[in-house]
């Protein structure tokens, strides 16, 4: 609108002086604005001035379109320009103040739409499926939600609906099957079938209805929940194939009773009714607060029945308390309350008594044996394949992967390790025929404790004085005595072994450890005996010499496996003849004399000491002549001591 700013608002005139020619004009500038609809995307020169002069009276936006460099800039709000005034004025022409103030407030404008809205949802759904298409996401969303916060809404909407349709559906299944079985005693020839269709056709009433009613034993025919004050029906229910009486003339029945009752015989009024019996018919009255569940029955009902009654009296006042208490009139809030009652429609036949023919009988029982020795030997059969898998299962080294049953033999497979038991062995202890039995194993290796130790043993070949052991765990202990060059072999080859995760030789010396404290001990046990006076070894005592010189020598070879020095003293006795001073030098002699003859034998001197010690550390305190001759003799003493650092092995 590049004219715009020419106009002049100060020569307006009053709505009263308008002339008919301004009217037009207006009527067809409203047209034009209200009306008129441009083709898409496709817009003329006289249709881009009307689309921006909606927008100017719309929106106060200039439409954004490509315009000259003179196109019209929105005018700040703090300085109104002429042009502003004419747009007020012209916009104040066309909608007038009311419709102005409607335009402008949000309220009225939500109010005007849902006024109009539920007529353009209808109309849209008469055109096509688009708005219903629309709506489908979000009511499904609305009902998941719903039910995610709680079930029991959604249950108690469709509960009214629900519970007839079962209850039609139970009502169709039974007349389906009063029919079938009028057809089925329709073709009966029995005595008592003749008699109950003589009753059926006296009494008017069907085959069915007379054979159900002749052996029925008990049936809740009604069950009527009524409200104790109004003496109203609040909610009742009536069993499939019996004629519904009028719930209120019945609860007003049975207050009248109750009534006479208690004003001719003057009973309180705390007691109630609660049995009335009329021919085949029992009415069963319970009890509540606020209301009273009254049952007619047919035939004899168990007295288990009234905990039933019992039970649905209270669910009903926990349930629906609050509009017992508040009840007006309107039975509509108990209906919910139907599926209470209808756990009372109980009912009960006789159990049908059939006297077959004997050959009948007979031939059942001979069916009936045959199966049961069938059963009973295939029972057996199934037992015996179930131990023996159980066998398999329990020995160590078989793993049974598959056990079926095919064209009458039994089939079993699975893996077996060499050292297992055979498992035909169990065939027979389990009584089954093996020819009925085929088995197929592959073989693996075990890692079971047992069969872990005996290739252990086969692989090591241990000594006579070890002994091996392999736990849980995988550790095998060596257990023993053994020559240290196994021990370092059986070390090395057990690590790589399958099954052992670890050695333990906590418990494993070595032999020449015990051999090297053996000949220790066989050293310090010998005693050389002398002469008296003198430092002559007596000739008994030669053949003790050899063998302490034979034990020296192992020892000395043994000693160095182990990082040991052997150092030996000899120590030389007297007994107590003559003078102390003597009988030192005489003992120092002796130990010099032994001495000397190991040396003599190849014993290094460096490792030897002697010591003369006299009488001091005599064998026997006591002076007597046995005592004397122990005394003048030789000992010996070994240290085994640890060699310095890098001193190779001898």
């Amino acid at each position: 609108m590049t004219d715009s700013s020419t106009r002049n608002t100060s020569n307006k005139a009053p709505d009263g002086d308008r002339s008919l020619g301004e009217e037009e004009a207006l009527a067809e500038l409203r047209n034009l604005l209200f009306t008129h609809q441009p083709a898409q995307n496709q817009l003329d020169s006289n249709e881009e001035v009307l689309a921006e002069l909606r927008n100017l009276l719309f929106t106060h936006q200039p439409v954004q379109t490509p315009q000259p460099p003179t196109a019209f800039v929105q005018p700040s709000q703090k300085e109104p320009t002429t042009e502003e005034e004419a747009i007020a004025e012209l916009r104040s022409l066309l909608f007038g103040a009311d419709l102005q103030a409607r335009l402008d407030n949000p309220k009225v404008l939500v109010e005007d739409v849902s006024a109009v809205l539920p007529e353009a949802i209808v109309l849209r759904t008469m055109q096509d499926e688009q708005l219903s298409k629309a709506a489908v996401p979000t009511v499904e969303q609305a009902i998941h939600t719903s039910v995610k916060q709680d079930l029991n809404i959604l249950s108690d909407a469709l509960f009214p609906v629900m519970g007839p349709a079962i209850r039609k559906a139970v009502s169709t299944a039974l007349k389906t099957l009063t029919e079938s079985l009028n057809q089925t005693l329709d073709r009966s020839l029995s005595p008592q079938s003749f008699k109950w269709r003589l009753e059926a056709a006296q009494t008017g009433k069907s085959f069915a209805e007379v054979v159900i009613l002749r052996t029925l034993v008990y049936r809740v025919e009604q069950v009527f929940l009524i409200h104790k004050q109004t003496s109203l029906v609040l909610q009742y229910v009536v069993a499939p194939m019996v004629a519904a009486q009028d719930a209120d003339l019945v609860s007003a029945m049975l207050r009248a009773i109750q009534d006479f009752v208690q004003d001719s015989f003057k009973v309180s009024q705390e007691d109630a009714l609660d049995t009335l019996e009329f021919g085949e018919l029992t009415i069963w009255i319970f009890q509540g607060p606020q209301a009273l569940l009254a049952g007619v029955i047919r035939g004899n009902a168990p007295q288990e029945l009234k905990s039933v009654f019992q039970t649905t009296i209270e669910k009903i006042h926990k349930e629906f308390r609050r509009d017992i208490i508040s009840f007006q009139g309107d039975s509509t809030p108990f209906e919910p309350s139907k599926r209470y009652l209808e756990d009372c429609l109980q009912f009960q036949f006789q159990a049908k008594e059939d006297k077959p023919s004997p050959i009948l009988l007979t031939l059942l029982g001979v069916i009936f044996c045959s199966l049961g020795l069938w059963g009973f030997l295939s029972f057996q059969e199934r037992q015996r394949w179930a131990n023996y898998l159980e066998k398999l299962n329990s020995q160590p080294g078989i793993v049974v992967v598959n056990a079926e049953k095919r064209h009458g033999k039994y089939l079993v497979s699975g893996l077996r390790d060499p050292l297992a038991i055979d498992p035909t062995l169990f065939i027979q202890e389990a009584k089954l025929n093996p020819k009925s039995v085929s088995s197929r194993w592959q073989p693996y290796i075990s890692l079971d404790t047992k069969f872990t130790t005996i290739r252990a043993k086969r692989l090591l070949q241990p000594p006579a004085t070890v002994s091996l052991k392999v736990d849980d765990n995988g550790v095998l202990y060596i257990i023993g005595s053994a020559p240290h060059q196994w021990i370092e072999q059986a070390k090395k080859q057990a690590t790589n072994f399958p099954g052992i995760t670890a050695i333990q030789t906590e418990n494993l010396i070595e032999t020449e450890r015990l051999e090297l404290q053996s000949s220790k001990e066989k050293i310090e046990k010998q005693i050389l005996y002398f002469d008296k006076g003198n430092t002559q070894l007596l000739a008994t005592e030669n053949g003790k010499l050899q063998a302490v010189i034979q034990e020296i020598k192992k020892l000395a070879t043994i000693a160095p496996f182990f990082h040991k020095d052997v150092r030996i003293q000899i120590f030389g006795h007297s007994d107590n003849d003559g003078s102390a001073e003597n009988n030192l030098r005489l003992s120092q002699a002796r130990a010099n004399t032994i001495l000397s003859a190991l040396v003599s034998q190849g014993i290094k001197g460096s490792n030897l000491t002697a010591v003369g010690v006299g009488i001091r550390e005599p064998w026997h305190k006591k002076s007597t002549q046995n005592n004397r001759e122990i005394n003048r003799r030789v000992s010996f003493k070994v240290f085994l001591t640890d060699a310095p650092k890098g001193k190779s092995k001898q």
